[in-house]
């Protein structure tokens, strides 16, 4: 077990990671998700839209901001128990999201020798502008057996 254990976190603690989103990562979402609305594949049609060009799918937003939950309880997680998100502002090819979690409660659940982290998040670009925020819960298993 290489990630953080229910055991070894603390309401307050926080993780982040950033990535930048490219043109890939937009195509690749309408082929993955079946979704070819123009907003996401036609960069003609964009430049009448107040986005002005393309923009990623919020599901795919949604995803990369749950990404950092996988790598930090890596080892320790059950299962990833909920994940809501809400969309602010518009994600382009060439943003850099920088998505903060942090641990806003805990639920003991001794039966699993663990227990539930709860979690929330913020999402911004690189000029500190929010596009969007999300909640969690995953359920974790402790490092020492109690």
């Amino acid at each position: 077990m290489t990630g953080k254990a229910y055991d070894e976190i603390s309401i307050g603690q926080t993780f982040s990671a950033s990535l930048t989103v490219t043109e890939t990562h937009i195509v690749q979402g309408s082929g993955l998700f079946g979704d070819f609305n123009p907003l996401h594949v036609n960069e003609e049609y964009c430049k009448s839209t107040s986005f002005e060009t393309r923009i990623l799918h919020g599901p795919l937003t949604s995803a990369l901001m749950s990404a950092p939950i996988g790598n930090y309880f890596a080892g320790t997680a059950i299962a990833y128990l909920e994940h809501n998100c809400r969309f602010l502002k518009p994600v382009k090819a060439n943003d850099t999201l920088t998505t903060v979690w942090t641990i806003a409660g805990k639920l003991d659940k001794p039966k699993h020798n663990g227990g539930i982290a709860v979690l929330s998040a913020t999402c911004h670009n690189q000029n500190k502008v929010s596009v969007a925020e999300a909640e969690g819960k995953i359920l974790l298993m402790n490092r020492l057996t109690k």
